[in-house]
């Protein structure tokens, strides 16, 4: 699966928990997910279940520490699906 591929899934993943319309319309790889998107933290766990389900993954809860930017989660889903 192409990275622009898994980009544009990951971005539909993320768009209803986004609250920051600007920052969603502007997403890029290096868009903080938390911070610039305003994903609440607690929702985080929905997102990481949707990324499984979506791209039919397993995600281990220290991969989910380390993903900070919409490029984090991409790199991630890219190794996942190897």
């Amino acid at each position: 699966m192409e990275q622009s591929e898994v980009f544009e899934r990951v971005v539909k993943i993320l768009t209803p928990w986004a609250k920051n319309d600007e920052a969603l319309s502007n997403v890029a790889m290096e868009t903080s997910i938390l911070d610039e998107l305003k994903v609440n933290s607690a929702r985080l766990v929905d997102v990481v279940i949707a990324f499984e389900d979506d791209f039919d993954i397993e995600i281990a809860d220290e991969d989910v520490d380390s993903v900070n930017t919409v490029g984090d989660a991409v790199k991630l889903i890219l190794e996942k699906l190897g």
